[in-house]
């Protein structure tokens, strides 16, 4: 770690600052341009911990930048990852507040829910899809913290992958009953079409992703435990959103969610 501990529970105090206030700061590696990964991950957990403090409960985690249009999108070429709290989850067809948030987009995924643990390393597509309980339609609220949504991955890592708010809902279905590679998905925004697109724009197959996330938290000693809800990651570009829009998130055989800001 190139950081020492006071820094980082400082980098860790002032996000967790801004995503509570609805502030927006500078990316944190103009000011710390040595921070290396294992220190973006600490920053991390310490915003968790603070959560944890204050009474949130972690139901699961969240990969990012995974599909080829997000990585062109935000330019980088590698997934991060970070975790869920049950004070984000928003109830089907509910209601986000913008003025709790700084700068919200959507992203429409695949959700997984874990019917046992999974701890890398070496674990695959199959592994996955083995320990899957059910998969349904997600919609997650991202909300970068940094200034004009401009950062780098560290940055981002450390700001807990931008995570906000999600959805999920509509059709469950046992992870044999849907191709994930070639499901289809359609984000409408106040009626009208905004992004389409395919499962397999997330590492070919949403299950790649999970894979992924499992050996990440293996090399830190931890698993996806069962009962874990997991965002796979945006199948499209992320969308803007303000106050008065409607999103609608339609999969194909999984039905329709939607979300609404005010």
């Amino acid at each position: 770690m190139a950081l020492s501990n006071d820094i980082i529970q400082q980098l860790a105090d002032h996000l967790y600052a801004c995503e509570a206030n609805a502030r927006d700061t500078p990316k944190i590696t103009d000011d710390h341009p040595d921070m290396d990964w294992d220190d973006a991950y600490a920053v991390q957990d310490g915003i968790l911990a603070r959560k944890l403090k204050n009474g949130a409960r972690v139901v699961g985690y969240k990969a990012g930048l995974t599909s080829h249009a997000k990585m062109q999108q935000m330019g980088v070429d590698s997934p991060v990852f970070g975790f869920l709290v049950d004070s984000g989850s928003v109830p089907e067809g509910g209601t986000v507040k913008v003025s709790e948030l700084i700068h919200p987009k959507v992203e429409p995924e695949i959700a997984f829910v874990m019917k046992r643990a999974l701890k890398g390393p070496g674990c695959n597509i199959a592994d996955v899809l083995a320990a899957t309980d059910f998969v349904m339609p997600g919609i997650e609220v991202i909300d970068s913290r940094y200034r004009d949504f401009k950062f780098d991955l560290k940055s981002v890592v450390a700001d807990n992958t931008s995570a906000a708010r999600y959805v999920v809902g509509a059709r469950a279905l046992r992870p044999e009953a849907v191709d994930m590679r070639t499901v289809g998905i359609v984000l409408e925004k106040n009626g009208q079409v905004v992004a389409l697109g395919a499962g397999a724009a997330v590492l070919g197959h949403p299950a790649a992703a999970m894979a992924m996330l499992a050996n990440h938290l293996g090399k830190r000693g931890q698993e996806i435990p069962a009962g874990a809800l997991i965002l796979s990651g945006g199948i499209t570009e992320a969308v803007a959103v303000q106050a008065g829009d409607n999103v609608c998130l339609r999969v194909q055989g999984m039905g329709s969610l939607s979300l609404r800001f005010a």
